[in-house]
């Protein structure tokens, strides 16, 4: 989950839940003497036990300090417009809106795609820098990956530290060499001594002259000095050794190698006397030897004071490379928070609002109610220039204003960013007129923000909160309705029905969202479900879920440790030996049960059992429900704890491979065959070699590294997913028989999801009732089971297809196949209307490129042009190289008019 999703917790929320309980109060007594759910709610809330209503209070989500336009197909289309036909110098701003527009959509792969498109088109040093060092921050952890490909023989792709002293050019100004040429012919004296306390340098008058116009008027125009042999200098802060490295580098052009203090005093002279080609060599002199935070701190500010751009980039690389560290050191914070709009350029150019939204992202992770938060925003706000920026900065400083209980500040920006054109700041109004008591005031600013236009869940969600009772679940169903992405709602009614007593309902309320979105808030709730249930086994299974995602997790507001409840709660459960953990394992594993296999894994590894090889399984399941950040966490702890040499190098193998890496993790697998035989290795190379090669041919040497892998020790749970790929093979080579053989040998050792595979080899056979069948099967045995709905409705009629095809978008709503499948059947029955209205019901809340381009088709079909070319762009926005939205776009282009 991200941080600052998780940071951000609403105020009002907090305030209500002061008085909640104490979970351990329901934790440390005997097992079996809690008071049931029935007493619990009949408890009065003066009592010393907790009531039900305080222990699954649902705080109210938070104002997400995120871009949410009103239609962000529309923006995404005008970003790539844009694009196509701007400067140079804008691609990197208009990269870093779109890096904002998919962090609204939860789009986490789009989003660092874009920063790595603002990094690779950053026309600017400064940009390069700020991009490179956000690419940094966002792939925290991934170090490994960088030294596994260097293993492999091949580089990371981003680029390492900028040598700012030679890459970044400065303009100097061409007076010297103006005053050059306006010397020839002046023969007044050949030399002249400066004299420097009781030292005495003697210079060529004419090569210092050239360093400036300043000195070229003191030594050959009409003061005094032009006729004096000797000038004293001793009251302009250099040293005799600082000056006979000047009249050294007047004489040379360039400079020995001098200390940095002395390097410090020529440069702060060289800016008094506007030496400007002795001050930059002085200035990319000192960038070069900046290596520490220290040396950046105490050098930011020289750079500052004496306009030295090179010096100031130099130390700022220090500080981004730092991130986020360096934001703890008060210094750096203070360097950051009080430049003035002349030291961010010296700083940073141009790119000052780059800068600003990267560090207003890394101290938001920190700590969303900080002082430097607050301060770094204020700063995004004096570098916005555009009205987007803009709209982004008041919006964001207004979240945080809110947090801090800072009203009307909060009430200002929102309205700014409001009038702006950013239209999800409503939200931050009505949440400040709620808290002063104007609820119907925020109720009747959200109806008119839902009249005015398009409504989106969002609006609704917002206004529910505005309300009680019979409307506000009425506002939260429209909300789930329009985007079933939205946590509150499902947690609001799941709670609401826990408290009506009417426990079923309420459990499969927060399990409807469980099933296609794992929400650690929502795990939360049904865990204090099952806690209030006494449901001990259950609970325990939800609170190791968490800790797998995530083994920091703090519940009840950030309260208690969900480590610290864990404990508590396996006071009340029976504790399992290895053997039992390994049938538990298999029984959840078969009936398609990843969270409950997470928990079994997660209490496996207390054991003294082989941890890499759990922590392997632990990344699989993770993978497949879609945590791919946590699933890379426990690859690389497989890695950590491979107990051989060939072992670890398989999980190396895999973590390339994830990473999308693959002829590198195939490198890996041959390197451990190389070492010794293993199951895991031959498997590897199998899955890698089938996804790299385009050759069909290579299917004959998969289809034998897998019949390698099955000949190696391994249980059963891999051998079975191994059969179920090999089956998958012969189906592609056409070998029905064989496959049909893998799949029921897959089966016989439990691996449920063979049976998908058999369906689809009796549906080759033109045995499509018996591939029908095969999937029900699949449904009866699997609890996650909304593919195995979507595989069986390619195997019915067109009616039992619509069933199964609204029964997979209600069990999750993400898959984006029935609304396709449906919109396609209303195009051919001339419905276009409603196909598109169909199409746009997962588009508003999902940016899928598939949607995007049949959408586009269908308004092409239609003859609306301007609608077609809209989403074209916004599909290429979301994958600019696809090919097939590439040959529509040009299309549909050549037909606007």
């Amino acid at each position: 989950m991200d941080p600052m999703r998780s940071s951000f917790t609403s105020e009002s929320c907090k305030e209500s839940q002061l008085n909640s309980l104490n979970p351990q109060s329901w934790l440390q007594v005997e097992r079996g003497k809690l008071s049931k759910l029935s007493s619990q709610s009949s408890t009065s809330p003066t009592s010393s036990s907790p009531s039900i209503e305080s222990f699954i209070k649902v705080p109210e989500p938070p104002v997400q300090p995120f871009f949410k336009p009103g239609d962000y197909v529309e923006v995404l289309a005008q970003i790539h417009e844009e694009l196509e036909s701007c400067s140079p110098q804008e691609r990197s701003n208009l990269y870093l809106f779109q890096y904002q527009l998919f962090k609204g959509l939860g789009e986490a792969k789009l989003m660092r795609r874009s920063l790595r498109s603002a990094w690779l088109k950053g026309s600017t040093v400064h940009e390069k820098l700020v991009f490179g060092a956000w690419l940094k921050f966002e792939r925290q952890g991934e170090e490994l990956i960088s030294d596994l490909l260097a293993t492999c023989g091949k580089c990371a792709q981003e680029s390492g530290p900028i040598d700012v002293s030679s890459d970044l050019d400065i303009d100097i100004s061409s007076s010297s060499r103006e005053t050059v040429s306006m010397m020839n012919g002046s023969h007044i004296l050949r030399s002249v001594s400066f004299k420097i306390g009781d030292e005495k340098i003697v210079c060529d008058r004419q090569k210092i002259a050239s360093l400036s116009a300043p000195f070229h008027a003191m030594l050959n125009g009409c003061f005094s000095e032009s006729l004096c042999e000797h000038i004293d200098l001793s009251e302009n802060n250099i040293s005799p050794l600082g000056f006979r490295a000047i009249s050294e580098f007047s004489i040379t052009g360039s400079l020995n190698e001098e200390s940095p203090n002395v390097l410090l005093e020529m440069l702060i002279f060289a800016n008094k006397f506007c030496c400007e080609r002795l001050k930059d060599a002085c200035d990319r002199k000192l960038a070069s030897l900046v290596s520490t935070r220290d040396d950046a701190v105490e050098l930011m500010e020289c750079a500052l004071e004496e306009n030295s751009p090179v010096l100031a980039a130099s130390c700022l690389q220090v500080f981004l490379h730092d991130l986020p560290d360096c934001l703890n050191d008060d210094r750096v914070v203070e360097i950051f928070s009080h430049a003035n709009k002349q030291e961010k350029m010296i700083m940073v150019g141009p790119a000052s609002f780059s800068l600003y939204c990267l560090l207003s992202e890394v101290a938001m992770n920190l700590d969303p109610q900080s002082d430097k938060t607050a301060c770094f925003l204020d700063q995004l706000v004096e570098s916005a220039e555009t009205n987007r920026q803009k709209l982004l900065a008041f919006h964001q400083l207004g979240c945080v204003r809110l947090l801090r209980k800072e009203y009307d500040e909060a009430e200002h920006l929102f309205e700014a960013a409001l009038n702006a054109g950013h239209i999800y700041s409503v939200s931050g109004l009505a949440r400040l007129g709620c808290i002063r008591g104007h609820r119907l005031w925020a109720f009747d600013k959200l109806s008119s923000v839902i009249s005015s236009g398009t409504p989106l869940g969002w609006m609704y969600l917002e206004r529910s909160l505005c309300c009680e009772g019979d409307k506000r679940w009425e506002d939260l169903e429209k909300a789930t309705e329009l985007d079933p992405t939205l946590t509150y709602p499902y947690m609001y009614r799941a709670a609401a029905l826990m408290r009506r007593q009417n426990v079923q309902a309420a459990l499969a309320e927060i399990n409807r969202i469980l099933g296609f979105k794992l929400a650690l808030e929502c795990l939360e709730l049904r865990f204090c479900f099952y806690l209030a249930l006494e449901n001990y086994q259950a609970a325990i299974c939800d609170v190791q879920a968490i800790l797998t995602l995530s083994p920091d997790y703090r519940m009840f507001e950030g309260r208690v440790a969900a480590s610290q409840l864990r404990t508590l709660v396996r006071e009340h459960v029976e504790n399992w030996t290895t053997a039992d953990c390994w049938l538990q394992l298999y029984d959840r594993w078969s009936s398609v049960d990843d969270t409950g296999s997470l928990s079994v894994i997660y209490q496996m590894l207390e054991s003294d059992a082989a941890k890499g090889v759990l922590y392997f399984r632990q990344s699989l399941l993770l993978l497949r429900l879609n945590c791919p950040e946590a699933a890379m966490r426990s690859l690389q702890l497989a890695r950590q704890h491979a107990s051989t040499e060939h072992e670890r190098l398989v999980y190396e193998g895999w973590i390339l491979y994830d990473t999308g890496h693959c002829n590198e993790g195939l490198q890996k697998a041959e390197e451990s065959i190389n070492i010794k035989k293993s199951f895991e290795a031959f498997f590897l190379k199998a899955y890698a070699l089938a996804d790299s090669s385009l050759d069909p041919s290579c299917s004959s040497t998969v289809i034998s590294l897998l019949e390698e892998a099955l000949k190696c020790p391994s249980d059963r749970l891999r051998k079975g997913q191994a059969l179920n790929n090999l089956g998958s093979v012969y189906v592609d080579c056409a070998k029905l028989d064989l496959a049909a053989d893998c799949y029921i040998n897959a089966l016989k050792i439990r691996h449920t999801r063979a049976h998908q595979g058999l369906a689809r080899v009796h549906f080759l056979r033109n045995e499509k009732t018996a591939a029908y069948e095969e999937m029900t099967k699949l449904i009866e045995k699997a609890q996650n089971n909304a593919s195995a709905y979507e595989k069986r409705s390619e195997y019915c009629d067109r009616e039992l297809t619509k069933a199964d095809l609204e029964m997979v978008t209600r069990l999750d709503p993400l898959r984006v196949y029935p609304y396709r499948y449906r919109a396609a059947v209303l195009m051919d029955s001339h419905k276009e209307k409603e196909a598109i209205a169909e199409l746009s019901r997962a588009i508003v809340f999902k940016a899928d490129l598939h949607l995007l381009h049949l959408r586009a088709a269908f308004h092409e079909h239609t003859g609306d042009v301007l609608a077609a070319l809209r989403d074209c762009r916004a599909a290429l926005s979301v994958d600019p190289n696809h090919r097939e939205m590439l040959e529509l776009h040009n299309r549909v282009n050549s037909h606007e008019p």
